[in-house]
């Protein structure tokens, strides 16, 4: 058969909510594995891929109405198209709807292109307005070509949505497959809450709030639906913090009732020597957390304690008790890291602590030789007692840890939760006790709900001789004087990092504005080894960068946010952000905990671009008057509000692809008096959600 013949009978079989999507018209592998990458195989994710925003393309505008920088859709005709030569050839298609006069250029284009813009040819486009050589021009809108000025296509019926994409997928194509799952495939939906006692005045039912979201009718007010709090939004919300809720209270329960663990002593015996080893004392708060873990580790069920402390407040040392007590009763521990440095920075550390107790550390990452890692590899496969610590290279298949007893997983928020399952896994005859660790303060009320499956300890204490960081938020009109201030430290021996943001996340933006502001400090400050680290660099040139960094060989680090999770370099005493009002608190704190981590006196310098907001004011106030992260938490859920989400998710805790733990937080409580409501039907329902909502759903059932 054809290629033609397959796509041809792709067109008439009907889909399911389980139909691959190759079974879209024009889908190949090819096609298939892109849209993979995007969280897509079959045609039931199509549904619950949601727009990220809407463009309002159901009205029109008149040339004459345009001013540089309004975007805009309007339908004119044209006059003619002429080929222009200067640094880049463009065509330069001269517009008219009786208004005024538009300049259409394009960049890339073809003869066909070109012999389309015949003069008297009605033009639909739509684009942002800028001024050009010769008046206004819109550079590369979208346009396409209609009858006249009264076409029935010149305007859409609902509000126009823009997905997510990832290479190789235009915002067409995924448009079309969405557009015919719903026609096809919505109603094939299960709504599972139908029945729930769900309050059907305040949320529409699934069929209804899927429709909305993916096709918003004339008039929808796009500000309610760029807060996440429009009704549809929070309808589909409310189901995914339910689906989270059932599968970790169920994750949590059958590891009480089914599983089995192998207990393990953490008492004063085994302290004894680490303390020595240590060289200093414990804080009350590490001392009481030690204890919660010494009583769960001593019983056969397994522990599942997550551990939230302040960036400083001395986690590490906790997991090392923990880690000690599996590889003393003869059993193999795991520790894994998010990133390549923090895990080598782990077992640095942890060696220093633990080998002169006769513990075996090893270091399993990607950047591994083969020789080397089939070596270890083989060596973790011999169920010898030992510590290996590691990034996700530890939850491959190829690795074994048949007497793993304990799983330490340090930055949780980096990992979703069918990661943790991946390598508790490796404990091939008895179920791994499980240590979480995160830097992020969550409010407890809300870290009880988000980590269902999990206890909580808190580390509220900061060991002694660690420095408060000064905060100070300047004008960016300051900016020398910082730059001055940053060139003086420099000089007398310390290291800073400046960060650079932007308002919308991206890897190529966020790179392109560190590469200038790296480029300015060179310029301004040719005395200093300036580095640059960004999210497009390969993560080997990262890691390298880091490591000249904590050695030294860098003065001044200019990064983008990606340093929000990174390794202890005492001797950095001076953090520059810019545009700091764009981001959220809990980012600016766990930034913000990258220096103080020594003795000297440390400063965070918050730049901003006036004039603020009374909100952007009052986060800025709150960093300026405590260093506490749990009560900068508590701030940040007080003044988050409707109609404005602040900075960046806080929610890739628990991998959440609608719902915001902060800004959905009344949603928990009804999450909640669902999950009690369900009774006989508790089982079902949450196969069902599952399987929509939870990645790695499949885990969750052979727990």
């Amino acid at each position: 058969m054809t290629s033609r013949g397959r796509i041809g009978a792709a067109r008439t079989t009907p889909l399911t909510p389980d139909s691959p999507l190759t079974a879209f018209p024009g889908v190949g592998e090819a096609m298939a594995t892109r849209l993979q990458q995007l969280g897509l195989q079959v045609a039931s994710d199509l549904l619950f891929h949601l727009p990220n925003r809407y463009e309002d393309r159901t009205r029109l505008w008149t040339i004459g109405d345009l001013a540089p920088g309004i975007r805009a859709q309007l339908v004119a005709r044209v006059e003619r198209a002429d080929l222009k030569f200067g640094r880049r050839r463009s065509l330069l298609v001269s517009l008219t709807d009786g208004s005024g006069r538009l300049g259409m250029r394009l960049f890339h284009f073809s003869k066909a292109q070109q012999r389309q813009f015949v003069p008297g040819q009605w033009v639909r486009i739509y684009g942002d307005a800028r001024a050009g050589p010769v008046g206004l021009e819109m550079a590369h809108p979208e346009y396409k070509l209609v009858s006249g000025p009264d076409d029935a296509t010149a305007t859409e019926d609902t509000l126009t949505p823009l997905y997510p994409l990832t290479q190789g997928i235009t915002q067409g194509r995924l448009r079309g497959m969405i557009g015919r799952a719903l026609d096809q495939v919505l109603e094939q939906i299960d709504d599972p809450l139908a029945d729930a006692g769900l309050d059907v005045g305040a949320y529409p039912d699934l069929h209804a709030a899927i429709t909305t979201l993916h096709r918003p009718p004339v008039g929808s007010d796009v500000t309610l639906l760029a807060s996440g709090y429009h009704p549809a939004q929070r309808r589909l919300a409310l189901e995914e913090l339910l689906a989270h809720r059932l599968s970790l209270s169920d994750l949590k329960r059958r590891a009480r009732e089914q599983l089995r663990a192998t207990p393990l002593s953490l008492d004063a015996m085994t302290m004894k020597p680490l303390l020595a080893q240590l060289g200093f004392s414990l804080t009350g708060a590490q001392r009481r957390v030690v204890g919660e873990i010494a009583r769960d580790l001593d019983q056969n069920t397994p522990m599942m304690r997550l551990v939230q402390g302040d960036v400083g407040a001395g986690k590490t040392v906790i997991a090392a008790a923990a880690l000690l007590a599996a590889v003393r009763a003869g059993r193999q521990a795991a520790l894994m890291a998010p990133t390549e440095l923090l895990a080598e920075q782990h077992a640095g550390t942890l060696a220093g602590w633990l080998e002169p107790l006769g513990i075996e550390v090893l270091l399993l990452s990607g950047a591994r030789k083969a020789q080397e890692r089939r070596a270890i590899e083989a060596r973790l496969e011999s169920g010898d007692p030992l510590l290996a610590v590691g990034t996700h290279a530890l939850f491959q298949r190829s690795v074994q840890l048949p007497k793993l007893a304990l799983v330490v997983v340090d930055e949780q928020h980096r990992f979703g939760v069918h990661q943790r399952l991946a390598l508790l896994d490796k404990g091939a005859d008895l179920y791994p006790h499980q240590l979480v660790m995160t830097a992020t303060p969550i409010p407890r009320t809300l870290a009880m709900r988000a980590y269902a499956d999990l206890d909580t300890s808190v580390l509220d204490e900061l060991p002694p001789g660690r420095t408060p960081v000064t905060t100070i938020a300047v004008d960016q009109q300051r900016r020398d004087e910082v730059i001055e201030r940053v060139g003086a430290a420099c000089k007398r021996g310390r290291q800073a990092y400046w960060v650079c943001t932007l308002v919308e996340t991206s890897d190529q933006l966020d790179a392109e504005a560190a590469e200038a502001a790296a480029e300015r400090l060179r310029s301004d400050c040719p005395e200093l080894r300036v580095g640059l680290v960004h999210g497009r660099m390969k993560p080997v040139d990262k890691q390298a960068v880091m490591a000249d960094f904590k050695a030294g060989k860098i003065d001044l680090l200019v990064a983008t946010t990606v340093i929000e999770v990174g390794v202890d370099v005492p001797n950095a005493s001076l953090m520059v952000i810019e545009n700091a009002e764009r981001l959220g608190l809990a980012q600016l704190h766990q930034l913000r905990g990258r220096v103080g981590r020594g003795s000297e006196l440390s400063h965070c310098v918050l730049m901003y671009q006036g004039p603020l907001s009374e909100l952007a004011k009052a986060r800025l106030a709150v960093m300026r008057e405590t260093t506490d992260g749990f009560r900068i938490a508590e701030r940040d859920l007080e003044l988050r509000g409707p109609g404005e989400v602040m900075g960046t998710r806080q929610t890739g805790e628990i991998g959440l692809r609608i719902a915001d733990m902060v800004r959905d937080a009344d949603l928990l409580g009804a999450a909640e008096a669902l999950a009690a409501g369900l009774g006989d039907r508790t089982d079902t329902v949450r196969e069902v959600l599952s399987r929509r909502w939870v990645a790695g759903a499949e885990r969750y059932a052979r727990a």
